[in-house]
């Protein structure tokens, strides 16, 4: 994919999104939200489109994450649909993939399409559990900022780095590997929100990798963590914690709503959550290559979503 596919490929993406969910406009899918144009451009993704005679008909991406990669949207002109274009594009995902010799590769798809999930299985992918979007009002009459967090748009050389350096020990000890400073640089890079961390005197104790409102894939008056996790071994607090960050980085920003996903086998992040306020805005099938839970464990104090 290159940057002058980027209209071409946003636009199948909505109009076939839009059209399997039956909506009146398939176009207007996602709203304000992006995803083709920001992950287009960030340095962890690749992105790749099927074309005939340069026409785009449609489109894949590949997020790496260290040790972890998922791909999506991936997305085929309804016009085309049921005529190979799907597994040709995930032929150079799958190649990709193995090159980059990842331990562990995810996707999120529909939980009630046998298309999708037989697809997706032909190419090595298993499913496991479902993985929930889940949304909430921005708390208020709390404290703002809890007092070890911190934003790293506001934190300064030399002092950032070694925050950053900070999170791939904290993600590598969730998973072996994991590694968000990719993610973290490219957000950063294009504006596209902030990063939470929780800290005391051992490092970091929590991240959160937020997108912020229109033109990011929050979209307008949401904060959407995109990533979040708690180190090993903390109570479920220490995700609510950083959750609070989350409720005043949205404030500040004057949005209304923070968003997150959490896959269901992560029974205590999950619990907590709702426990919390959060409620189910839609549930996703987490696939995985190879068939194992990677970091979606009964205690593993983890948010993504791999849309």
């Amino acid at each position: 994919m290159t940057v002058d596919d980027f209209d071409d490929a946003d636009r199948i993406m909505r109009t076939a999104f839009g059209t399997f969910l039956g909506l009146p406009d398939p176009a207007s899918f996602g709203g304000d939200s992006e995803y083709v144009r920001t992950r287009g451009q960030s340095a962890n993704v690749s992105a790749f489109v099927a074309e005939k005679d340069g026409q785009i008909l449609g489109s894949n991406l590949v997020t790496r994450w260290g040790s972890f990669a998922f791909f999506g949207p991936l997305t085929v002109d309804p016009a085309c649909w049921d005529s190979g274009i799907g597994s040709r594009l995930m032929e150079p995902v799958v190649d990709l993939l193995d090159g980059w010799d990842v331990s562990l590769a995810g996707l999120f798809t529909f939980p009630h399409s046998v298309k999708h999930i037989g697809l997706y299985h032909r190419f090595g992918f298993y499913p496991r559990a479902l993985s929930a979007l889940v949304q909430r009002s921005v708390t208020t009459g709390e404290p703002r900022t809890p007092p070890r967090a911190q934003r790293l748009s506001a934190v300064t050389d030399p002092d950032r780095p070694e925050l950053v350096r900070g999170t791939a020990e904290l993600t590598s000890a969730v998973y072996p590997g994991l590694d968000l400073t990719g993610e973290i640089d490219e957000l950063l890079r294009l504006g596209l929100g902030d990063v939470v961390v929780t800290v005391d005197d051992t490092g970091v104790t929590a991240l959160a990798v937020c997108h912020l409102g229109a033109g990011t894939e929050a979209g307008g008056g949401t904060c959407y963590v995109k990533f979040g996790a708690v180190r090993p071994g903390a109570p479920a607090d220490e995700l609510l914690t950083l959750l609070r960050a989350c409720d005043a980085l949205a404030a500040d920003h004057g949005l209304a709503a923070v968003l997150a996903g959490v896959n269901t086998a992560r029974t205590v992040a999950y619990d907590a959550m709702l426990d919390d306020g959060f409620r189910p805005a839609m549930y996703g099938l987490a696939m995985h290559r190879p068939n194992n839970p990677g970091f979606s464990r009964p205690s593993d104090l983890v948010l993504d979503d791999w849309r």
